[in-house]
This record gives C-alpha cells, structure tokens and sequence, in this order.
C-alpha cells in the first residue's frame, strides 16, 4: 500500500492577502481542487493506494461536498484539539479549537498531527512560559492522536529533527514516537519523516542513503508502521524516494517553487503519476 497526502496550507489566500491563491475564488477553491482532481485519480486502485487532502478548517465543507461517489480522494484537516465532547459527558465548548467530533461530523477521515510548524508553535508557547521541555509537546501531540483516533479518524503523524537535534537525531525521533504514540491504536496511525533541518529556501534535502536510514529506524521502532517522506514530495525527487523501500509515499505541499509559487491540480497529478510510475 502506498500513501499520498497532501497538505494545503497558505494555498488558499489570495495574492492580496500575502497569500499564493490563484487558481479560483476563495468560496470555489476547495471544489476546484477535488474537482480537478478526482477523476483523474480514479484509474488508481484504493487497495493500492491511498489518497488524502488535508484542507484548512474554512474549506472542509466545500471539500467534502465535492467528493463524488466512491471518490479515491479522502479530506482530512489539520490537526485537532487535544480534548472532545463525548456522549452524556463533556459537551464543550472549546471556543477557537477544532475537535475531531467537529472534523468527522463534517466529513472528514483522517487529519494530520505534529508538524513541524505545529511543533514550532507549542514549542514557542512554552518558551514564553520558561519551559524547555520538548518532552511535553509529543505528551500534548499524543493527547491530539488519541481524541482524533476515538473520532474515527486515521493520523498522519510527522515526526523530524531540527539542525540542533540532528547529531541526536535517534534520541530525537524516539522519543517523538514513543511518547507521541504511546496507548495508541497504531491501525490507525502513519508516519511522515520531516528533515526539518533540511526545509526552507537555499538548504540542502536529504539524500536516498539518509533517508532510508531514517525510514529503517522509524519501522524498527513502531514494529512496522507505513512511513512516507514529509519534507515535500515533488516532480523532482519522486523518482528516488520511489526507489526506497522502506519509504511507502509522500507528503505533497507546494508543487510549483518558482514563478508563481503555489499548489495547481494538474501539477500534483503529475507528482503522483510520477511516484506511482504510472
């Protein structure tokens, strides 16, 4: 089995806004991206693949109402709350917070958990507490897992060191899993290896060798768990990440770097079909 996600961040506000918007109107933008791309996703067998598109909170609606019958495509959004309502008991409310109930009620299958740019945020909040404690962001990241997977939702969980953590990248990502996953129902659960040391303008990505080497060592860790490459599945490495084994997809996010930067369907079908080989 192999994994496509794709992760729709920034994508949707318009250029006027300071955003890269502009391939359709914000009320249209999720449609236009199921619309333009789920047919085309069909000749994909699910069995084989699996394929998912995590939307901003303002767009699940939009996304799910496009989806036509037995899509190949599945909407996820990003990230939820580490705490719910449940029947005859809490009833909320979590004002500014999305809940996973919230997320599956809508339509949603699965959302993605831990990314760096999540970490980098609770990291920040705690820096302003005077705390240092990165052991206690993969405790809040497994309380947000936990609520999702009760939900009924699967989990894209990423885990990655930074340039800091890299020499201790074992100790790093070890304790990201362990903690991060502990108690939880790991059916349910994938893997996205960041190099968070190695994304960002003018740095350089990782190699196959290091690569594998990671993918290696997150298997051995979770007893066998799907992984795929979160530092950015594109046209130009989706040859060689396709060449290793032990890596079962790919996390998609901008697909054109250059010109007019941003996310278009046409260029994310050709990233898939270049992964698949087919």
């Amino acid at each position: 089995m192999k994994f496509i996600f794709l992760n729709l961040k920034r994508f949707d506000i318009p250029k006027e806004f300071g955003g890269v918007n502009s391939i359709a109107p914000m009320k249209n933008w999720a449609a236009h991206i199921v619309n333009n791309t789920q047919n085309k996703l069909q000749k994909y067998n699910a069995d084989d693949v699996e394929i998912v598109m995590f939307f901003p909170e303002a767009h699940l609606i939009g996304a799910v109402d496009a989806l036509c019958e037995n899509s190949p495509v599945k909407v996820g959004c990003q990230g939820v709350f580490r705490d719910d309502t449940a029947v005859g008991g809490n009833f909320g409310a979590f004002t500014t917070n999305r809940t996973a109930n919230a997320a599956k009620a809508i339509g949603c299958g699965g959302t993605i958990i831990g990314h760096c740019e999540e970490r980098r945020d609770k990291l920040g909040i705690m820096q302003e507490a005077g705390i240092a404690d990165t052991d206690a962001i993969n405790r809040l990241l497994n309380k947000e897992i936990k609520c999702a997977i009760n939900a009924g939702l699967k989990v894209l969980y990423c885990i990655g060191e930074t340039s800091e953590e890299q020499p201790k990248w074992q100790d790093t990502l070890r304790r990201q899993l362990e903690i991060g996953l502990d108690g939880v129902d790991m059916t349910k659960v994938a893997i996205a290896y960041e190099p968070v040391w190695a994304i960002g303008p003018g740095k350089t990505p990782p190699q196959a060798d290091y690569i594998q080497m990671i993918a290696k060592f997150v298997k051995e860790v979770t007893n066998g768990l799907p992984v795929v490459y979160g530092g950015g599945l594109k046209v130009d490495n989706a040859e060689m990440l396709a060449s290793i084994p032990e890596i079962d997809g790919g996390l998609i996010a901008l697909t054109r770097f250059s010109g007019e930067i941003g996310f278009y369907p046409d260029e994310y079908l050709e990233i898939i079909k270049t992964y698949l080989g087919k």
